[in-house]
């Protein structure tokens, strides 16, 4: 059973009074914060980490390859895998963006899977429901899912209830998203079986040693691939190929660099692993649409103003 409009409005009334301006707020709960924009925001390169997004107010259009992901209210975002992707954002001051991110940590996916078994499957219909694995999904709002967001909200208005209740409500969410449509998504995470999990397996070690040179022969080797088939399924998988995501990231990951005052350009370069800063000047520009010392100079100049 799928929530209403009153149910989406619920979210927002619980959402309103917690968001401290635009952008992400965080909240006493490690794993939770909270997503407020007053204006649209135009397609761009970014990069979620694992996560749930829950968007109660405006929507987001995600953009994966040729994939085009809509989430807004009545869905959320089922984000498995750290990938580079593009996003645009709908909102204005009359109808800002609320949403809620909860971080997917792989303890609690772990522990959750394995104390539920085989019979985590989709409520609704015994596991038939369920989709393929794919790296970003969005998925119907379900009644079990829209009350475990509700209780989390609640809880993060009492600090003294989210002291001692909070991560048990992280926990609710987490499980309502292990049984929906996205759970083998989820449970590949953990479970290591299958190609999925093996190209999960080979982002997590790119996403940590990103600033380190590595060929696509010994990535195949990680996931005990050939190159060719490692390269097929990788690339059916990220929607880019293994370097063109090692890129990618590399460069988003300069862009967050950017944003901090200790950090020139040479030092954002050398930081995510390129050797030539002139190589790195084009190849940020060619993806961000900017030069990187005048998105430094933007960066900063937003802060003071």
């Amino acid at each position: 059973m799928h929530v209403t409009q009153a149910c989406t409005s619920s979210l927002v009334d619980l959402l309103a009074p917690l968001v401290e301006g635009d952008g992400y707020t965080p909240t006493r709960l490690p794993a939770v914060s909270l997503m407020a924009m007053h204006r649209p925001c135009d397609r761009a390169p970014m990069i979620y980490e694992p996560s749930l997004i829950i968007v109660a107010q405006g929507y987001k259009i995600g953009y994966l390859g040729d994939r085009e992901i809509h989430y807004g209210p009545g869905q959320y975002l089922v984000q498995t895998l750290p990938l580079p992707f593009e996003c645009e954002t709908h909102a204005s001051p009359e109808a800002p963006l609320l949403g809620v991110a909860v971080h997917l940590e792989p303890a609690l996916l772990g522990e959750l899977v394995t104390a539920s078994g085989e019979g985590i499957g989709d409520r609704d219909g015994g596991g038939k429901n369920e989709a393929s694995p794919v790296p970003m999904a969005s998925v119907s709002m379900t009644d079990g899912m829209q009350g475990a967001v509700e209780r989390l909200l609640r809880s993060l208005h009492d600090p003294a209830e989210t002291a001692a209740m909070g991560e048990a409500r992280v926990r609710d969410v987490v499980f309502e998203a292990l049984r929906g449509q996205q759970g083998p998504a989820l449970r590949a995470l953990v479970l290591h079986q299958g190609h999925y999990s093996r190209i999960v397996q080979v982002l997590s070690r790119l996403h940590a040693h990103y600033a380190e040179e590595v060929s696509v022969e010994e990535l195949a080797r990680q996931a005990n691939m050939s190159p060719s088939t490692f390269h097929q399924h990788f690339k059916e998988i990220v929607q880019a190929s293994p370097l063109q995501y090692l890129k990618r990231l590399r460069l988003l990951k300069a862009q967050q660099l950017l944003a901090q005052k200790s950090c020139n350009v040479n030092q954002a370069a050398l930081a995510v692993g390129y050797r030539s800063v002139s190589q790195f000047s084009r190849d940020y520009k060619r993806y961000f649409g900017t030069a990187p010392l005048q998105h430094r100079k933007e960066e900063h100049s937003l802060q003071v103003s």
